[in-house]
């Protein structure tokens, strides 16, 4: 029978099951849940019989309606259907929530926040469900503008990706940095800020971890880059042992242009990173899309040294891919785009948000099937993964 596997993605507070078949590229829509508020991020339990869901009546970024709802609800993925129930009692938390983890037994959730910039560690109940913070004996340094955290694939360390801001309206650079901190049973102790050039020119975003080797591969949203660092026990190289630019043109950006989400192949030969593009040009109701990067760029991955090589930049069909993943195969990608765009190709259309999927060669290269256009209204598809 054909593989299939769990795809769930958030319009605003509402998240919708789709089945995958792996083998044909496709995707069958099930049912809808509805979160206390927009759904911000997810991670699954260990056991993949459950998902974590982080929610905001916050808008994103900064500068925008600030909300009052903050919460991470347990839902139950059912293991013949992949539907999605409550479970157990939400927990309300303080802001708006950027991105959530659990550590690798799933035994605690960490939560980062971006503004003001946090981090936070919730207990996980025995019945599965989050419970009570866990209070740190130690103060954390949470940078500035947090936008992700990852627990080590050993379970002995914490990073908190700090992104930083770019100088502008007469304000200064902010820099950013990777807060490595030891782990041990919710605790985060012995921070150390990783910051080549003391985090100015470096502002990261996501990060991925190697499977089977001590690299970690780090997306520079600002400077459009690609870093791998070194592992050596505890401790994070204090500067990338290799870098290379995601843009296929980097001469010819036409807007704002950004990394997004990375993600290292299950096999750890390749590594993908997002670039993302959305700015408008116009006045009032005739802006358009400015142009620019919609693209996955695909590195081959040097087995003895970790050195990323880029081999592919390939179209993601949609505007601004904020999260893509790859099933647990390693056969089929998947990219999700937020929103949807007027675009003036001779005359004007509009490119939906959607779902983009792509098979996956044995070199690493996607290559695009088909895309599921996804109305999202006056909202947003933030999140998207798949279990």
């Amino acid at each position: 029978m054909p593989e299939s596997v769990r795809l769930y993605a958030s319009v605003g507070p509402q998240l919708t099951h789709y089945e995958v078949n792996v083998d044909d590229a496709t995707l069958t829509r099930r049912a809808t849940v509805s979160l206390p508020a927009s759904v911000h991020y997810a991670w699954p339990h260990a056991s993949r019989k459950y998902l974590y869901v982080a929610s905001s009546n916050s808008a994103s970024g900064i500068g925008g309606f600030v909300g009052d709802k903050h919460h991470v609800n347990a839902l139950r993925i059912d293991d013949t259907t992949g539907a999605l129930t409550p479970h157990g009692a939400p927990i309300a938390l303080p802001t708006r929530p950027i991105h959530m983890t659990s550590d690798i037994p799933s035994h605690h959730l960490l939560v980062a926040f971006s503004n003001p910039s946090g981090l936070k560690v919730y207990r996980v109940n025995p019945d599965i469900s989050p419970g009570a913070e866990i209070v740190q004996h130690e103060a954390i340094d949470p940078g500035i503008y947090a936008h992700q955290i990852r627990v080590s694939l050993d379970n002995r360390l914490a990073i908190l990706v700090t992104r930083g801001h770019d100088a502008a309206a007469g304000k200064p650079e902010e820099p950013g940095a990777l807060k490595v901190f030891r782990y041990e049973d919710g605790l985060l102790t012995g921070e150390v800020s990783v910051a080549p050039g003391g985090g100015y020119g470096f502002g990261p975003r996501h990060l991925d971890f190697h499977p089977t080797r001590p690299w970690v591969y780090v997306s520079l949203e600002r400077q459009n880059r690609l870093d791998m660092f070194a592992l050596d026990g505890d401790r994070l190289s204090a500067e990338p042992l290799f870098s290379k630019g995601t843009l296929a043109e980097p001469g010819n950006i036409r807007g704002r242009q950004v990394a997004g989400t990375i993600h290292v192949h299950p096999n750890g030969r390749f590594v993908y990173v997002a670039n993302r593009a959305s700015s408008t040009v116009g006045e009032g109701p005739e802006r358009v899309f400015a142009g620019g990067e919609n693209t996955l760029a695909v590195f081959a991955i040097d087995p003895a040294t970790g050195e990323p090589s880029p081999i592919q930049h390939v179209d993601t069909h949609g505007i601004h891919c904020r999260t893509f993943h790859i099933d647990p195969s390693g056969r089929l990608l998947v990219a999700a785009h937020i929103i949807g765009l007027p675009v003036r190709e001779g005359v004007v259309r509009t490119v939906p948000a959607c779902l983009s999927l792509f098979r996956i060669s044995d070199d690493g290269k996607p290559d695009f099937v088909r895309k599921y256009d996804i109305d999202v209204g006056n909202q947003q598809m933030f999140w998207m993964g798949m279990v």
